[in-house]
């Protein structure tokens, strides 16, 4: 009987290795997928992918600075990092396009004596822009967003807004899209989001 206990032990083992190795499996592959990059937020190649325009609002300020990052110093929250690519329908890079970001601060109150939390940038020769600012506070009345305004070059201008998935505020935003979600994720010093825009051209 004795003999017995270290084969019954020994294979008790065995069988606990194989019932936990799809665990492992599954842990490394949330390891690995966190590692990867964000995914597009929308495609393109016809019409019917162009991002929708949605309303300015009332707290639009032209001639923003040019600059990537909207940090500064006084800016509390949350930092978020904002990238993507302009496209056309036809899936090309859109290089040079304008980005002006502009939203409210983690108190959802916007400047609009000054251009705190508003900047625009232009896309590289590879449509790529890259925003470096916080996750905005509430507004009364609206759900969590940024405002932005995008044109190619010599091109009608389509100014949208653009969203957080799962805010609870979300269902009741009269304004809300479900097509301007950003594709959001945690990152070691705040959040990231990506988002691709693709416009008639």
């Amino acid at each position: 009987m004795d003999k017995d206990k270290p084969t019954k032990r020994t294979r008790r083992e065995i069988l606990q290795t194989f019932l936990a190795l799809p665990i492992t499996l599954w842990i490394t592959m949330c390891r690995d997928k966190s590692t990867e990059m964000l995914e597009a937020t929308q495609p393109c190649g016809d019409d019917d992918d162009i991002t929708p325009a949605q309303t300015e609002g009332p707290y639009y300020t032209p001639n923003s600075p040019q600059r990537a990052s909207l940090l500064e110093s006084g800016i509390t929250g949350t930092k978020i990092v904002v990238t993507g690519v302009v496209l056309s329908t036809s899936c090309q890079p859109v290089a040079r396009a304008l980005v002006d970001f502009w939203h409210c601060d983690d108190n959802g109150v916007y400047d609009n004596a000054g251009y705190k939390l508003r900047g625009h940038q232009f896309t590289d020769d590879s449509g790529r822009y890259s925003l470096e600012t916080i996750v905005p506070g509430l507004y009364p009345g609206r759900t969590r967003h940024f405002h932005v305004k995008v044109q190619a070059p010599n091109k009608p201008i389509l100014t949208t807004q653009l969203y957080f998935p799962g805010e609870p505020s979300n269902n009741s935003d009269g304004i809300f899209s479900s097509k301007l979600l950003m594709n959001v994720q945690d990152a070691s010093d705040g959040k990231a989001a990506k988002f691709d825009f693709v416009l008639n051209v």
